[in-house]
C-alpha cells in the first residue's frame, strides 16, 4: 500500500505530502485497502477453511465508526472492553449479536448496557462479574450468553507489559481447583447465563506459536476434566489473538495460518478423542488488522545538535499520539514523506544529482517530558525544519492510546483507498478541550 514518485510518500495512491498540507499534521493516515486485505485474509486462510469460526475484531487496537462499517462489511465480528467501545459499535450500527463484551472489570452499568443491547457473549473475568450480570439479567427478564475467561499460567515470548495469560495477571480466572471448580458450578446452576465455553489471551505481538499451543493444550486439559466430572460439553472455544507483526527488521512477522492451523488440529483430535462435535472457535485479531496499515505523519521543528552526544529532531506530535515507545520501548522505523532517496521504489540520484548523506538523529516529540522520544538513533538524509516525517505501522495502540497531555488535541485520522481520501475522525480543538470543564 506503500508507494513513491519523486521519492515521495504515496499511501493507497495518496499524495503523503498533499494529505498533510490539506489536513495538517500530525495526522494518522489508514490504508483501508490493507485494512480489508487483511480481512480477506483471514476469511481465505481460516473462516472459509474451517466451519463454525469467526474473527472478533479486538476494538482496543483502535475504533472509529468508520472502521465499524468496514469491519461489518468484511464479515468480522467485535471484541469490545468497555462501554465507550460498545456504545461506538451501536453507533455505528454494528449487529449487537456480533459483539462480544470482555474486560477485567466490567461496571454494572456497562453490563446493563451489553444486557440490555443483546451481545452475542459476555465473557466473565471473574467470580464477581456472574453477580453483577445476574443481577442485571434478572431485572431485564433475560438470559446472557457467557464464556469463562481462564488464565492459563503460559509465559509468552514478550514484553511483560502486554502478556495476559501467565499466572501473575489481573486478567481471567486462575485454574486452581480452589477457585475455579466454585466459579464453574455457579454458573453452570445458574438460570440467567448460558455458559458456551471458555476464552484466554496470553499476550500481544508474538512471533512464536509456543504460547498458543501450551494454552489450548491446558484449556483442553480442562474440557475434557468437566466433560468427566460434570457431563459438561463445551460448544465455544475463544483462543484470543496477538498475532505479531512487523515494525521493524528483527520482527519475524507470521501469516495467520501458523497460528491458527496447529490449534485448529489440537482441537480436533481432543474433540474427535472426546467423541464430542467440533466446537466454534473464536480468534480475536486486532493489532494484526490495523498495525501496518497506519502511517503518521508529522512535521519537523527544531533540529538539535549536541556535538558529540546526540541530534534531536522534533516533530509536532509525539507521545500523545505515540505512547508506546515511552510505555515499553516499542521501535519504529521512519523516512522524510517529501524527500527520502530510501522510500521503496525511490529512483537513484542521477549523477547531476547531490544525495544528502543520512545522518544518525533523535526523533522526539514536543511534550515536555524527557521519556518523549519516538525514535532513538535512526539515519534520515539531513532532516530540516518543514520536512515531513513519516512513521510507519502506527495503526494500532498509537490513536487509541493517546492523551491531551500538555493539552495537545488528539490527531485526526484520514483513511485512504484507491487514490481517494477521506476524514473519518476530525481533528480537536482547542474548545474541544475546554469543552467539558465547568
Amino acid at each position: 500500500m506503500i508507494s513513491t514518485d519523486r521519492r515521495e510518500l504515496y499511501v493507497d495512491g495518496c499524495s503523503a505530502v498533499q494529505l498533510a498540507e490539506e489536513y495538517g499534521t500530525p495526522l494518522l493516515v489508514l490504508s483501508e485497502d490493507h485494512i480489508r486485505s487483511r480481512c480477506r485474509e483471514l476469511r481465505d486462510t481460516f473462516l472459509s477453511r474451517y466451519p463454525e469460526t469467526r474473527a472478533a475484531y479486538a476494538a482496543k487496537a483502535f475504533l472509529c465508526l468508520e472502521l465499524c462499517r468496514i469491519l461489518e462489511e468484511e464479515g468480522l465480528c467485535l471484541d469490545v472492553v468497555s462501554g465507550g467501545e460498545l456504545y461506538t459499535a451501536l453507533q455505528a450500527g454494528f449487529p449487537p449479536e456480533r459483539i462480544e463484551m470482555n474486560g477485567n472489570n466490567k461496571s454494572p452499568e456497562e453490563i446493563r448496557m451489553a444486557v440490555e443491547h443483546g451481545v452475542g457473549r459476555i465473557i466473565l473475568d471473574g467470580a464477581d462479574e456472574l453477580d453483577l450480570v445476574e443481577q442485571v439479567c434478572r431485572e431485564l427478564n433475560k438470559k446472557a450468553n457467557v464464556l469463562i475467561r481462564i488464565s492459563p499460567g503460559v509465559d509468552s515470548h514478550t514484553h511483560q507489559f502486554i502478556t495476559t495469560g501467565n499466572l501473575d495477571s489481573k486478567f481471567g480466572i486462575p485454574l486452581a481447583p480452589s477457585i475455579f471448580a466454585g466459579v464453574f458450578r455457579r454458573i453452570l446452576s445458574s438460570q440467567y447465563v448460558n455458559l458456551l465455553g471458555f476464552h484466554y489471551h496470553i499476550g500481544s505481538q508474538l512471533h512464536d506459536n509456543e504460547s498458543h499451543l501450551k494454552a489450548t493444550g491446558i484449556l483442553l486439559d480442562l474440557i475434557r476434566e468437566l466433560k468427566t466430572s460434570y457431563g459438561y460439553r463445551t460448544a465455544e472455544i475463544n483462543i484470543g489473538g496477538g498475532f505479531g507483526i512487523r515494525y521493524t527488521d528483527e520482527d519475524d512477522e507470521k501469516p495467520y495460518e501458523y497460528f491458527l492451523d496447529p490449534v485448529m488440529e489440537m482441537i480436533r483430535q481432543a474433540f474427535n478423542e472426546m467423541e464430542l462435535p467440533m466446537p466454534a472457535v473464536v480468534i480475536e485479531p486486532g493489532r494484526s488488522i490495523v498495525g501496518n496499515a497506519g502511517v503518521t505523519l508529522y512535521r519537523v521543528g527544531t533540529v538539535k545538535e549536541i556535538p558529540g552526544v546526540r541530534r534531536y529532531v522534533s516533530v509536532d506530535g509525539g507521545m500523545t499520539d505515540n505512547i508506546r515507545p515511552a510505555l515499553y520501548d516499542a521501535q519504529y522505523e521512519c523516512s522524510l514523506a517529501n524527500r527520502d532517496p530510501r522510500l521503496p521504489g525511490a529512483p537513484q540520484a542521477t549523477a547531476s544529482e547531490t544525495a544528502p548523506a543520512p545522518e544518525l538523529v533523535t526523533i522526539c516529540g514536543k511534550c515536555c517530558e524527557s521519556g518523549d522520544i519516538l525514535i532513538r538513533d535512526t539515519l534520515l538524509p539531513a532532516p530540516r525544519r518543514g520536512d515531513l516525517l513519516a512513521v510507519y505501522s502506527t495503526g494500532a495502540y498509537c490513536a487509541s492510546m493517546a492523551s491531551n497531555y500538555n493539552r495537545l488535541p488528539f490527531l485526526p485520522v484520514v483513511m485512504t483507498r484507491g487514490g481517494r481520501h477521506r476524514l473519518v475522525v476530525r481533528r480537536q480543538t482547542y474548545q474541544d478541550l475546554i469543552s467539558r470543564d465547568l
